[in-house]
């Protein structure tokens, strides 16, 4: 009998890459029936990903992934059988408004996030825009202040966009008065080449915390859940969970750090070559 009662997956660079057709912007179809086919075993499927639930949810409805998801970078966590936000973490107010104006000051291009739909300002739609739409599947809504949107609304995650050793830089400085309010985990995507995403949440909320928070719910052991990803971000969450795999094209710092837990960890093929498969055959799934 499988050991293994929950699977925690990053969605972009895991199941989702970079191949228009293939696995972008969903995942293989071989890929969607495994992962039915193991939640239709009693294993629950647990897509953890910095993007929206909306993004995800093609997936989550042809994968049979019933039970409940985690979606903007552990900010909100949604039951499926009834699009019911169990858990959602938002950003203070005021916090949120000054912050936001900061980036906007300094040039920084931003995304703007409420539970079902994001915001950007109209005259910094760019190249970036484009290649979000594509890997969000979904549309900003265009506004002429950005910042009016954020004093009206309850924000869950901020999402500065940087391209340059300078733009990161910048938003590393802005971040700094809010360190202890906000939380910031800097990701990549395999879509989108050259640039960074600085998902910005409450503080204390990250995908880690949205594990233990469904770790919680579902009364299953840590070391009863495998965690797999791409980046060095994902051991936030990777390394609570007892089984822990990495892509292939997973960065080298994850792999190491994957491989310390010895028998229980697994490095599998890239996302190119439907890894996450050979990662579900190595742990019996």
């Amino acid at each position: 009998m499988n050991k293994i009662k929950a699977i925690i997956l990053d969605v972009d660079g895991v199941i989702v890459g970079d191949k228009a057709g293939f696995n972008a912007p969903y995942p293989p179809t071989e890929v969607v029936n495994k992962l039915r086919q193991i939640k239709k075993s009693g294993v629950y499927v647990i897509l953890c990903s910095a993007k929206p639930y909306y993004s995800v949810k093609k997936i989550v409805d042809d994968a049979h992934l019933n039970n409940i998801q985690t979606a903007l970078a552990g900010a909100i966590l949604v039951d499926p059988s009834n699009l019911k936000i169990v858990k959602k973490h938002a950003i203070d107010n005021g916090v949120a408004v000054d912050l936001t104006k900061k980036l906007l000051d300094n040039n920084i291009y931003t995304e703007i996030y409420m539970t079902e739909k994001y915001f950007i300002q109209k005259n910094q739609k760019n190249k970036i825009t484009d290649l979000h739409n594509f890997t969000l599947s979904f549309a900003p809504i265009m506004v002429n202040a950005l910042i009016n949107e954020v004093m009206k609304n309850e924000i869950v995650k901020i999402l500065p966009v940087t391209k340059t050793d300078w733009e990161r830089k910048t938003v590393d400085q802005i971040f700094k008065k809010y360190k202890d309010k906000l939380m910031i985990g800097w990701s990549t995507h395999p879509a989108i080449k050259g640039y960074f995403f600085g998902n910005i949440t409450s503080s204390g909320i990250s995908k880690k915390q949205s594990v233990l928070e469904i770790i919680d719910i579902y009364k299953i052991k840590a070391e009863e859940i495998l965690g797999v990803g791409d980046s060095l971000t994902d051991w936030d969450f990777i390394g609570v969970c007892g089984y822990a795999g990495a892509m292939g094209n997973a960065t080298p710092d994850l792999k190491k750090l994957v491989l310390s837990k010895r028998k229980n960890g697994y490095v599998g093929k890239s996302i190119d070559e439907n890894g996450i498969l050979d990662i579900f055959e190595h742990f019996g799934l």
